[in-house]
């Protein structure tokens, strides 16, 4: 075990917004033992609190299902891959074809762009907060867009995953990671976890059978089936743990702690 990969909600971070105490030593061992961390997450850079200020960590973190390398320590993008404004034009109106009533947002370098009916009642007021836009006339070529988002109302999001994704693969790739939502998340064709993942273990001479990776949902399958070890949290999603290699306890069980703290012991 020479990396170690983490999706952070679900994984490691409960429903209460906190990471447990067992958690966080294990991780901490893992760097005093040598092992590199990175954590693998469908979140943008200014969601990383969690991360910052409950493990400690500053160094690199993947985020937004890959497409973004970010530096927690200077808060800088390391490197990014983008999704053309006309191909996310293209597949909202794929979409809106197929499911009128759909709703959605982009993720980009600049920050979150969403139209009107994207804000629903219970949001958070972080996102009512946000001047709201058709995306055809608030994104501009130097926005970067890294995620390109839709929602609906009375589906789940595996039905809504299955129903869209096949009219979008022309131009973005669809995944989802909510699991009480209906929506979903796409990305430039063939950025995923598992893309970005490999390039940063490559640049640090790590293989794929030297890394240990933890999800528990469908944005994490391609992570979890690329590395040696891949570990779907039981408390995930099942196409997780239909692709993953070997099963940790559920976050409730401090899943990722019980298994590093198992790998730390037989690396002795």
């Amino acid at each position: 075990m020479k990396l170690v990969a983490s999706d952070i909600d679900g994984t490691i971070l409960a429903h209460n917004g906190k990471i447990s105490p067992r958690t966080i030593a294990a991780f901490q061992a893992c760097v005093a033992a040598g092992v590199e961390v990175v954590f693998v997450t469908g979140r943008p850079p200014r969601w990383l609190a969690p991360v910052r200020e409950q493990l400690g960590h500053l160094g690199t973190v993947i985020c937004s299902n890959g497409a973004l390398v970010y530096d927690l320590a200077t808060e800088q993008v390391v490197s990014s891959q983008c999704i053309a404004i006309p191909d996310v034009l293209a597949a909202r109106a794929a979409i809106k074809q197929l499911v009128p009533s759909a709703s959605f947002a982009a993720e980009t370098l600049e920050g979150l762009y969403l139209e009107e009916d994207f804000i629903g009642e219970n949001a958070p007021e972080a996102l009512k907060q946000i001047e709201a836009r058709p995306l055809a006339e608030s994104l501009r070529a130097e926005c970067g867009v890294v995620k390109f988002l839709a929602k609906v109302q009375n589906s789940t999001a595996d039905e809504f995953l299955a129903k869209v994704r096949p009219v979008v693969s022309p131009w973005v790739d669809a995944t989802h990671s909510a699991p009480d939502v209906a929506l979903l998340e796409m990305s430039l064709r063939g950025v995923n976890k598992a893309a970005t993942l490999s390039q940063f273990a490559a640049s640090k001479g790590i293989s794929a059978s030297q890394v240990v990776a933890f999800g528990d949902m469908p944005n994490d399958i391609q992570m979890l089936s690329w590395s040696g070890r891949g570990y779907a949290m039981a408390s995930g999603h099942p196409e997780a743990k239909q692709a993953a290699n070997l099963l940790a306890p559920g976050i409730e069980d401090d899943g990722v702690a019980q298994v590093l703290e198992q790998l730390l012991l037989e690396a002795v």
